[in-house]
């Protein structure tokens, strides 16, 4: 187990005595125990992004898109996830529990709300997703049957409705893509004579090489003389 500073010492002990194990000391360079804090935005700086309401785990954060956003202070973890992708530095975290610290900063039922809170935003987010892929779906039917209701008055535009209607419909596999392709042009196989000739002239054509090459003298070097002699 990796000690680490949201529970502090206390939650390295409770978590040792459910896993059986020793309690580790708090590791200094995974960050220190300290008081809870709430994130704050400087409202007169905020540009509404929309970055760090993607990054808050529990939904701590109001605002729109090109509108100013705010925290939900009852709502916010202290989490720190907001503050690295705001790209104005508007966000700043601060303590709100005094000298209570680590475990001690929270209490059960904050900690249930928050655990719930963050369950609900995971279901939110698939929703979201489910229901937008429904809008396209839908939306994608209706010019397919649009597309099908209108008549093509002209080779051309029978064309042109078959590259909407590709668009509009993709292939629900490859082989329903492959099956719209020009097919392959069959390879032309070579007679196994002419295939074997190239062959048989190199052998040639290499033996001829070799033997005018025993016929010529080669430069040899003289390491005495410093220059190049004939020789076979």
């Amino acid at each position: 187990m990796q000690p680490l500073p949201p529970g502090g010492a206390e939650g390295i002990r409770r978590l040792s005595a459910v896993l059986g194990t020793e309690p580790l000391p708090l590791d200094p360079e995974r960050g220190v125990e300290q008081p809870r804090a709430v994130a704050r935005i400087d409202e007169s700086l905020c540009i509404g992004c929309t970055l760090c309401i993607q990054a808050c785990p529990v939904d701590a954060i109001a605002g729109a898109a090109k509108q100013m956003h705010t925290i939900i202070p009852e709502l916010c973890t202290g989490c720190d996830l907001c503050v690295p992708p705001c790209p104005v530095d508007c966000i700043d975290m601060v303590p709100v529990t005094g000298e209570r610290t680590g475990w001690d900063a929270w209490t059960q039922e904050q900690a249930d709300a928050a655990h719930a809170r963050y369950v609900a935003r995971k279901q939110r987010l698939v929703r979201e997703r489910e229901e937008n892929d429904a809008r396209l779906a839908a939306k994608a039917a209706a010019k397919l049957q649009a597309l099908q209701a209108e008549a093509a008055a002209s080779d051309a535009e029978r064309a042109a409705q078959e590259r909407k209607r590709a668009i509009i419909q993709p292939p629900s596999n490859g082989r329903a893509r492959s099956s719209r392709l020009p097919a392959a042009a069959p390879r032309r196989r070579r007679p196994a004579t002419l295939a074997a000739a190239p062959a048989a002239t190199t052998t040639t054509n290499r033996s001829n090489q070799d033997n005018e090459r025993s016929q010529v003298p080669c430069a040899v070097r003289d390491p005495a003389r410093g220059h190049s002699r004939a020789g076979h």
